[in-house]
């Protein structure tokens, strides 16, 4: 079966996303979380660094950890110390073959929606910012907010076999939301290259 291609594209712009704040932030590991609203699970949706090659696909409880409570709580956090905080899930991360010292996470919002977590892993503390660390998150989670709603809505109106469960035609609905997402999304590329290119110039 042929993939689907928008929802390839958008996966690519996560990956983007991911790869980009782990260069931006000097980390170890950045990855995407998706909620599964079906199982209420999160999913590894994009990694990269540690984990990279086998995490994509790999489903979590969404109850528990630190990406857990960021999902229910919907407010962002910084752990300098995750044996020092008791919502930190070792026995999960055990489970992915890295167990990190410390960690940024941010929710992924589609207005009253939660959609998923963005996460950053050992961040160098060397870096230097003209940003809060938290403020450079919230962009990129913006980012990323913006493709998943995008890989949602393709699974909404693009069903594989083209049966029942669609809520309108698949292309037609991808232009739908497309259009709609245009500009909200130009804006936050302008926002986040513009901090890009502050963090750049103050790094000087």
């Amino acid at each position: 079966m042929t993939a689907y291609e928008p929802e390839a594209e958008h996966r690519l712009l996560l990956q983007s996303v991911v790869e980009t704040a782990r260069a931006i932030f000097d980390a170890q590991a950045s990855s995407i979380f998706l909620l599964d609203e079906a199982d209420g699970a999160l999913v590894f949706e994009a990694v990269s660094g540690k984990g990279e090659g086998d995490l994509v696909g790999r489903r979590f409880p969404a109850g528990r950890g630190v990406a857990g409570w960021v999902l229910q709580s919907r407010q962002p956090i910084e752990v300098d110390d995750v044996d020092e905080d008791e919502r930190f899930a070792r026995d999960l991360a055990e489970s992915t073959d890295y167990v990190p010292r410390a960690l940024m996470a941010a929710p992924l919002l589609h207005g009253d929606e939660v959609l998923g977590v963005l996460e950053v892993l050992d961040r160098s503390r060397e870096v230097r910012t003209t940003l809060a660390a938290m403020d450079l998150l919230a962009l990129f989670s913006a980012q990323a907010s913006v493709a998943l709603r995008l890989v949602r809505h393709g699974r909404r109106t693009h069903p594989a076999e083209g049966g029942p469960g669609a809520d309108g035609p698949g292309a037609e609905g991808l232009v739908r939301a497309l259009a709609a997402l245009r500009g909200e999304r130009r804006e936050a590329g302008r926002r986040l290259v513009g901090a890009l290119e502050e963090l750049l110039s103050g790094a000087g």
